[in-house]
């Protein structure tokens, strides 16, 4: 048995259900979350693993998006994030932790539902940061469906629109940009194994993006670039609460993990980092499962 004061059991590190209820409207903002997700604001100590890198984080206001980012700047990295003009308070609390990280960061509201937009916030990270070398492409929509009658057209477009042809759009554009020993990363999901049957749409696009950087890394590697994907389970982010989620299974959400509980946004920025940096360097076209023990198959 040891005693070590720094080892804390991972069953109750951080909140569990049971918790209130609290629906938002899309796309929500977390800092109306109760708990509030931890996203590494105070406990993400960084070891300069990243210093002088350039990365561009989509989602990066929120949830695994917010915790890479400021993953990234403690790191040592420039980060631009772009975001929803809607999530601006959130997205301005990030902005600031970048600079306090003593980091550049550069704030791009906009929808990436708009391929136009997707291609230009590229080309302002390159100029405002002086180029592109991390590209973690993660903003997503989630909105549940009970039934494939509720599921309509244009329900299915945006998220579509927002999962996987945003995808395509900014890696198409950011690819000129990537030099060898560049990395892109991509967010799927769980949901792209064992699909729940209220997130149709949803689990559709988490499966096609498993796919794509699957094959985009083949591509991309013959140029010196690598391209990963992380795959997590039940995450604590307001994606649930904006109507990714009924709200009796956001109030016990993260119930069914092996640890009785959703994980927390800070806990998957160490995949991030590794991801981005030179320690995996013989790291091409993998899924990393960050599921709170279901895995991905």
């Amino acid at each position: 048995m040891t005693n070590a004061p720094h080892l804390k059991d991972p069953r109750t590190a951080y909140p569990a259900p049971l918790f209130p209820s609290q629906p938002q409207s899309m796309p929500g903002l977390a800092r109306e979350m109760a708990p509030t997700p931890d996203h590494g604001e105070t406990s993400y100590r960084g070891s300069s693993r990243l210093v002088g890198r350039k990365a561009l984080v989509t989602g990066g206001d929120s949830g695994i998006g917010r915790a890479a980012a400021i993953a990234f700047a403690r790191e040592g990295a420039d980060v631009a994030i772009a975001y929803l003009p809607e999530e601006e308070a959130d997205a301005q609390q990030v902005i600031a932790l970048i600079g306090e990280a003593g980091r550049k960061a550069l704030a791009l509201p906009g929808d990436i539902q708009d391929e136009a937009w997707c291609r230009a916030l590229v080309e302002k990270t390159v100029k405002e940061l002086g180029g592109l070398d991390l590209l973690v492409i993660n903003a997503g929509r989630q909105q549940y469906r009970e039934q494939i009658e509720d599921l309509s057209t244009a329900d299915f477009d945006r998220t579509m629109k927002t999962n996987l042809c945003a995808l395509h759009w900014i890696a198409q554009a950011a690819v000129p940009h990537l030099p060898p020993g560049a990395s892109v990363i991509t967010t799927a999901s769980i949901q792209a194994y064992e699909p729940s049957p209220i997130l149709l749409d949803y689990a559709t696009t988490k499966a096609g993006i498993v796919a794509y950087t699957k094959a985009l890394a083949k591509q991309l590697i013959a140029k010196g670039v690598r391209a990963n994907v992380v795959a997590p389970g039940p995450v604590w982010t307001v994606l649930q609460p904006s109507g990714g989620q009924p709200d009796e299974k956001v109030k016990n959400f993260g119930k069914d993990s092996d640890f009785g509980r959703p994980g927390q946004p800070v806990e998957l920025a160490p995949v991030y980092v590794l991801l981005a940096s030179q320690e995996a360097s013989f790291i091409n076209g993998e899924v990393y499962g960050v599921t709170g023990g279901k895995g991905v198959a």
